[in-house]
């Protein structure tokens, strides 16, 4: 054949490929949508209906990127999204040309004074300084954006050791001294990939005056990996600290108690969430994950939603009092506020018996990183501002509020929102989304699905490629000491001298209609309204 005749065959393949290709695809997506059962879209509408599908498989990226404005997001906007990645990749807060906060909308405010604390008035431990990396821009235009690493001497912004606080001061033969107000909320080496939980680690050990809580799902190397504090979480399934039969292991429990970095034991009795037994797809369950956790691989875990070792408040004090004998180290217990009357019994039962946790971390409803129900994370319990205040005052009012530190957890990743926590009542703050950010979580929305594309929420070891471990701890470091800072700069615009001292006082709220309220007026009208109810 001669070159025409090659060209000529060429030309009919291609058009044929063009042409005739697209037909019979379009002829066999028809006839399957058109006889398939489960789609009535594509049966009434065979192939078109396939573009409902597509949109609906990408709507909630097209949302967050494009259609989303800054502050509309949920659970995070991309403004709460950027100011993490800005705090952690570029240590960095600062914004032009004003704030974005819709003014008009209900909220709590920070009460500033007329004259604020000077910087060297400030109570600060900066003695110790911080070596990690913060990214510098080198040139960002319309179609490139280059930028570098480099290192960086930090101010930590500890806690000075007269502030620190202090879990079990009085109960314990190891108190947990902590000389920062924020630390890393529980989460599960299972539940967040190897990758997530060693670069979080390594990042708290970094920061120091933090801690880390390992969830329920056990202590890992990974999560020594840095030698952060830790808070070593205790769930119904009692994994880690359980026999194989499942029962609880006072042997496994003092090998635990006995690792130095292991500060303090948290009972999980409900988060955010799951106000039920924990939940982990059985490809996420390994065969290590099986180990730490004695359980078997692949197999779907869901955890009771209590323990059997407890079904009152006297069983329960009882078991934390043996508990803190047995370790020697701090035992708090991590609820949800829900039902107001088995709180108040639960703390009339404290200031009876002189028994109880030495924390209570309060972990508002608002559903957090944790594989749920939708009924479970949209409609059960109190949100954190309110649950929060509930607390604090029960406390107040049995005299009991000395003997205990409260732990707030809930959507709180700036500075303001830790602020206005510890004002309302909260020692200490935890968070867990705010680090998951931190490592890379582009809020795809799946961490129960084992597909996070950022390889965080996953054990996909493919998926966890994209996470280097080495760059994001710097990352995590960072995030936390800014907070600090900005908690120091709140402190200092409301007239304190370090964080620790917030106080109802100093914050107030402000309704739709611009009328302003202190926290006590508030208060005072939830209990006048109680008491009527009652009468």
């Amino acid at each position: 054949m001669s070159l025409t005749d090659y060209l000529v065959i060429a030309l009919f393949v291609f058009i044929s490929l063009v042409i005739f290709v697209p037909v019979i695809l379009f002829i066999y997506w028809y006839v399957k949508d058109d006889r398939q059962k489960q789609h009535s879209i594509l049966r009434n509408f065979p192939v078109i209906g396939k573009v409902r599908y597509f949109a609906e498989n990408v709507g909630p990226e097209l949302r967050q990127y494009l259609f989303n404005n800054d502050t509309e997001g949920k659970p995070f906007s991309r403004k709460e999204y950027q100011d993490v990645v800005k705090a952690g990749k570029y240590k960095e807060r600062l914004i032009g040309f004003g704030s974005i906060r819709d003014f008009d909308e209900e909220g709590f405010y920070i009460r500033n004074t007329l004259f604020p604390k000077l910087v060297d008035e400030m109570k600060v431990d900066n003695t110790k300084k911080i070596n990690t990396r913060v990214y510098k821009v080198d040139g960002d235009n319309l179609f490139s954006r280059k930028e570098h690493s480099e290192e960086k001497l930090a101010d930590p912004y500890y806690l000075r050791d007269e502030d620190a606080v202090v879990l079990g001061e009085n109960s314990c033969r190891q108190p947990f001294r902590v000389k920062g107000l924020v630390g890393q909320s529980a989460m599960s080496y299972g539940s967040l990939g190897e990758k997530a939980i060693t670069a979080l680690s390594k990042g708290l050990g970094l920061a120091g005056g933090t801690w880390m809580n390992t969830g329920e799902g056990g202590l890992s190397q990974y999560h020594l990996a840095g030698s952060p504090d830790i808070i070593m979480q205790i769930g119904p399934d009692m994994f880690g600290v359980r026999k194989a039969n499942g029962e609880f292991s006072w042997e496994e429990f003092k090998k635990k108690s006995e690792i130095h970095e292991v500060k303090a034991f948290e009972l999980k009795l409900a988060q955010g969430a799951k106000t039920r037994g924990g939940h982990v797809e059985g490809e996420k369950v390994t065969e290590e994950i099986a180990s730490i956790r004695l359980v078997e691989v692949g197999k779907t875990i869901n955890s009771p939603n209590r323990f059997y070792e407890f079904d009152n408040v006297p069983s329960m004090f009882d078991f934390i009092e043996e508990l803190r004998s047995v370790g020697g180290k701090p035992v708090g217990m991590k609820i949800v506020v829900g039902d107001l009357d088995a709180l108040e019994n639960m703390i009339s039962y404290m200031k009876e018996s002189g028994k109880g946790p030495d924390f209570i971390t309060v972990d508002g409803g608002e559903g957090g990183t944790g594989a749920t129900y939708q009924e479970l994370a949209d409609s059960v319990g109190l949100p954190i501002q309110s649950a929060l205040t509930v607390v604090d005052e029960m406390l107040r009012e049995y005299g009991v509020r000395d003997r205990v530190k409260i732990i707030a957890s809930g959507k709180l990743i700036t500075p303001d929102k830790i602020a206005i926590a510890l004002a309302m009542g909260a020692d200490l703050v935890n968070i867990a989304r705010g680090f998951m950010i931190s490592v890379g979580c582009i809020m795809a929305g799946v961490c129960h699905t084992n597909h996070c594309p950022a390889g965080v929420a996953t054990t996909d070891k493919k998926l966890q490629d994209g996470l280097i471990v080495e760059e994001k701890h710097y990352r995590v470091c960072n995030y936390i000491i800014s907070l600090r800072e900005g908690l120091y700069n709140l402190a200092a615009a409301a007239g304190i001298d370090n964080p620790t001292q917030f106080e109802r006082k100093h914050i107030v709220h402000k309704d739709k209609f611009g009328r302003v309220s202190p926290i006590e007026d508030i208060l005072h009208a939830a209990k006048r309204a109680q008491l009527q109810k009652e009468n």
